[in-house]
């Protein structure tokens, strides 16, 4: 069997009770960073063999894990922070599980683009979820695509690269579209700035930014 398990964006204790539950009975924990890792693990407790599973390996390791799983093994993933398989390696994983009929089970837990969008004051009955932009191919074709969306758009960004895509999406929608950007969720110097692409970028311009970033836009009216 195997458990996607969320783990904490920021604060430790956003931990489940379950998710740590899980994770001390599982055979083997699935992970981005064996370091990242052990400390969760070491602030609970949880002492299971540690496999380096991240966009670099998965493809290798894939057939090699399905035989496990198929074996008997029961596993976990985890990721650096978040839930499994948002913007985060986990699919071509669950898509093999699926298809040789090992039972997969995702616990519920933390997702970053959730409270930044609750957060973010814009409307979010419908929404839609790009993950990061792409750096070149394909930049242009979606921020294009996307300006006559009319449902609230999610992004995640680097703090390197967040004034440069504020600035460019504004020009594709407009400077005066309606947007927040939050960034350290649930961490000490947690930050949430809402205003037009143009006030949130001037924002960013003036000051260091640290911490990994939402984006929330508001779609076309």
């Amino acid at each position: 069997m195997l458990y996607l398990v969320p783990s904490p964006i920021g604060n430790l204790a956003d931990m489940t009770y379950r998710a740590v539950t899980i994770l001390k009975e599982v055979d083997v924990i699935l992970c981005e960073d064996t370091r990242t890792t052990s400390v969760l693990l070491k602030h609970y407790e949880i002492h299971k063999p540690l496999t380096p599973y991240h966009q670099h390996n998965e493809h290798k390791i894939l057939s090699h894990l399905a035989d496990q799983l198929l074996a008997g093994k029961t596993m976990a993933v985890v990721t650096d922070a978040g839930t499994p398989g948002i913007s985060d390696p986990a699919f071509l994983l669950i898509r093999e599980c699926v298809r040789q009929g090992i039972k997969v089970e995702c616990l519920p837990g933390a997702t970053a683009f959730v409270p930044a969008l609750v957060n973010s004051g814009l409307p979010m009955n419908s929404f839609v979820f790009e993950g990061f932009p792409p750096l070149k191919k394909g930049r242009h074709t979606l921020f294009t695509k996307l300006a006559t969306e009319e449902r609230t758009i999610i992004f995640y960004e680097s703090p390197m690269r967040i004034v440069k895509t504020l600035d460019e999406i504004a020009k594709y929608f407009g400077e005066d579209r309606p947007c927040s950007v939050s960034r350290e969720l649930t961490k000490k110097f947690e930050e949430t700035k809402r205003g037009t692409l143009k006030e949130v970028a001037d924002y960013f311009r003036a000051k260091t930014v640290k911490g990994e970033i939402v984006l929330v836009v508001g779609g076309v009216v």
